[in-house]
């Protein structure tokens, strides 16, 4: 955590009031930091080189809080002289200061607009419905007051993403953290299996064994496949998952989709290919599905989808081979029953790879 601003804490002669209006709040907290014109006392080291002072911070602190106080060393404070708080342990403040905007309700980092309550409890607006506009902490009602001095601390702070054990070496300002994180190509993957609402996630080797294991999902190695699928009821078309097949070439893993669902008020079956990975290495691979029977056939050439779209996503926007019923019964050979022979196969693009046997 990177910390804006001045090196420390003005201390009035005046311990701080705690108030809940906006003007009021201002005023009360205002003198918690020397005037912009002041010099930092100290810089704080950090292995070679030096944290500069913060500075030039709005005319507004934190609220007052025991533990953040105490994480503080006070040297030499004079009762004639106001002296600023210096800090020896930024790893001690940086935590006071993560639990000053964590939410008590959900735990996590509290982002504007905070609320709190007439005591000086806060809480973050995704939590103030939640708890039916009363506070967790004291049971008071919250009201529409929002709690500005910390709203403003976090503007200054800079955060590293909660990815970051996964490999994420970015430190974001604290405003753009959620939108970051969104989008990070280091969170952690959903499991594909569309069969039913799986809520895991993990990483790639982590998600391949759980489908192996949990879905008892079909493993094959290469990159050409050639499948039977078989239904005795043509007739009935649900949105059911027929097969995942998960492939394993060129050093990743691919996941085959089939399954029948409604288009529009037309039956029709769905076959596609999703990659287990992000979508810049997606792009580099292509494949081929092709389905027929007595001379007459349908190909799809296409590139593999993201497992981060996930299969409805992909189903719906008809990136695939989609075969309409009455098309799949002729290739079937026999209207009573549903017997499609899916081949397709797996390369990629860039380097000219050929497939994988």
């Amino acid at each position: 955590m990177v910390l804006r601003g001045v090196v420390g804490f003005y201390i009035p002669q005046t311990p701080p009031t705690l108030c809940v209006g906006e003007n009021d709040l201002n005023a009360s907290l205002r003198g918690l930091f020397p005037p912009k014109s002041s010099e930092p006392d100290m810089k704080m080291a950090s292995g070679d080189s030096d944290i500069e002072a913060l500075k030039d911070l709005p005319d507004v602190s934190i609220l007052e809080n025991p533990s953040f106080r105490d994480s503080l060393d006070l040297e030499g404070l004079d009762a004639k002289e106001p002296r600023s708080w210096t800090i020896k342990n930024l790893s001690s403040t940086a935590n006071s200061i993560h639990e000053l905007l964590e939410c008590p309700v959900c735990m996590s980092f509290m982002f504007p607009p905070i609320h709190q309550c007439p005591n000086g409890h806060t809480l973050c607006s995704g939590c103030k419905a939640r708890v039916q506009n009363r506070c967790p902490s004291c049971r008071y009602d919250l009201g529409n007051i929002r709690c500005l001095a910390l709203e403003k601390v976090a503007a200054s702070l800079e955060l590293p993403c909660k990815n970051r054990n996964l490999g994420c070496p970015e430190v974001l300002p604290y405003h753009s953290k959620l939108k970051h994180e969104s989008q990070c190509t280091y969170r952690l993957l959903s499991c594909p299996y569309a069969g039913s609402e799986c809520t895991v996630v993990g990483d790639v080797p982590f998600l391949v064994a759980h489908l192996r294991d949990d879905h008892k999902v079909d493993m094959h190695n290469g990159s050409t496949f050639n499948h039977r699928y078989v239904k005795s009821n043509p007739h009935e078309v649900e949105n059911a998952i027929w097969m995942l097949t998960v492939f394993n070439c060129f050093g990743h893993y691919f996941c085959l989709h089939f399954e029948a669902f409604m288009l529009g008020t037309f039956p029709v079956y769905i076959a596609f290919l999703r990659f287990m990975g992000e979508d810049d290495e997606a792009k580099d691979f292509r494949y081929v599905l092709e389905v027929g029977h007595n001379g007459r056939k349908l190909i799809w050439q296409g590139v593999p989808r993201s497992i981060r779209d996930s299969h409805r996503k992909v189903r719906d926007s008809h990136d695939g081979l989609i075969i309409q019923r009455n098309m799949a019964l002729l290739f079937s050979g026999d209207r009573k029953e549903l017997k499609l022979r899916l081949t397709g196969k797996i390369w990629k693009e860039q380097a000219n790879v050929q497939p994988q046997d």
